[in-house]
């Protein structure tokens, strides 16, 4: 038998799981981003593999109900993930979810906080005003790039720019950042969607990572001022919670 080709089906076996387990992820990530559910040809498609592959990885996704088929045969998320989902930085989310009811119902705005994944920003956990129909929606678990819209730019504040350096290598220390740092607060607009206006505010997480509270908004008769001081004043209730 020849070395090479033994030693390369040997690899190739052993590499087999963990992309299994990627595409895996893969298929959820593309499914919690999907607006509607997703035909098995639309989610294969969007993996880049082939058909039979997407069914099989989502045969095992479903026995653990982290996804689900309607009557048409379409896959959306199952309520497995919700119940992963309450284990992710629990303390946080037990912390912060009052003062987001406040902000957002006080403010009329939509309340969330967001934290830092590699070079993205990620929703935890979003609040929206009781009384509003012309909110900006935010969803729990949409990401944009680090590098855009307030609530990046207050996680970046939250550090140095030798300590960003060294901790997002590649990712640019925005300039924005070290006013923000100055002042408590950052502020963005027309940057992550078009039209939109967020304002957000550090908060520092014992043991890891900063994250941020943040609001988002379209237009408001709110002085910035005074909505950067509730969040700013938000920020240090969650961080003694966390002590």
């Amino acid at each position: 038998m020849n070395p090479t080709a033994s030693a390369a089906r040997v690899a190739t076996t052993q590499a087999s799981p963990s992309q299994t387990l990627s595409r895996g992820i893969r298929a959820l990530e593309i499914l919690a981003e999907a607006e509607r559910p997703l035909t098995i040809a639309e989610l294969a498609d969007s993996m880049g593999v082939h058909r039979s592959v997407a069914y099989r990885i989502l045969r095992t996704l479903e026995d653990h109900s982290l996804l689900v088929r309607d009557d048409g045969g379409r896959v959306q998320p199952g309520p497995g993930l919700a119940v992963l989902a309450r284990g992710v930085s629990r303390n946080l989310q037990t912390a912060s979810l009052p003062e987001l009811t406040q902000l957002a119902n006080t403010l009329n705005m939509t309340a969330f906080i967001a934290v830092w994944d590699h070079q993205d920003c990620i929703t935890l956990v979003t609040v929206e005003p009781r009384h509003s129909a012309a909110t900006v929606v935010q969803h729990p678990g949409s990401r944009h790039p680090i590098s855009a819209g307030a609530p990046g730019i207050a996680i970046q504040s939250a550090l140095t720019e030798e300590e960003w350096t060294r901790l997002a290598p590649g990712v640019p220390y925005r300039p924005e950042a070290a006013a923000a740092r100055l002042r408590g607060y950052a502020a963005s607009h027309d940057e992550v969607i078009a039209g939109v206006s967020s304002l957000a505010a550090p908060i520092a997480v014992p043991g890891g990572r900063p994250a941020a509270v943040a609001v988002v908004y379209i237009r408001s008769s709110q002085d910035p001022a005074e909505v950067a001081a509730a969040l700013t004043a938000s920020a240090a209730r969650i961080e003694k919670q966390l002590l």
